[in-house]
């Protein structure tokens, strides 16, 4: 077990990327809180969300940025190399013919920075989880 020498959290693999510190209380927060060359695409994911979903509601779940309507319809979150999208399994395959040039795993999508981030299909997917999880 590997502890974390600023947080004292226990991780199973030594160096465990985590966040360290007590929970963000909002979207702008969360970003506020991460590298300064990171918050641009942040904020791109952000303000694509928003628009796609002028009606859920911004909140923090898991420690990340959440888009909710009844439940989580789509979060995101930033990582050393990427920006994770998690739209959920259902989603990541109903857009795998469209996700081939991003790495993706069950219900998530990796964006990595040095690549221009797909907004359009951002907000395609967004929309989506709110059809198929908005209730």
């Amino acid at each position: 077990m590997w502890e974390c020498p600023k947080c004292g959290r226990k991780f199973k693999n030594t160096n465990q990327s985590h966040y360290c510190g007590p929970a963000p209380q909002s979207i702008e927060e969360y970003i506020l809180q991460q590298p300064e060359n990171i918050q641009p695409y942040l904020r791109q994911i952000k303000d694509t969300v928003k628009g796609a979903l002028p009606e859920a509601l911004e909140k923090i779940s898991w420690s990340m940025p959440t888009y909710w309507k009844k439940r989580n319809l789509i979060q995101f979150a930033a990582s050393k190399k990427h920006i994770g999208l998690y739209p959920g399994p259902e989603a990541v395959e109903a857009f795998a013919d469209r996700l081939t040039d991003w790495k993706t795993s069950k219900g998530a999508i990796q964006f990595p920075y040095e690549k221009p981030l797909p907004l359009e299909l951002i907000a395609e997917i967004a929309k989506w989880c709110e059809k198929k999880y908005g209730i």
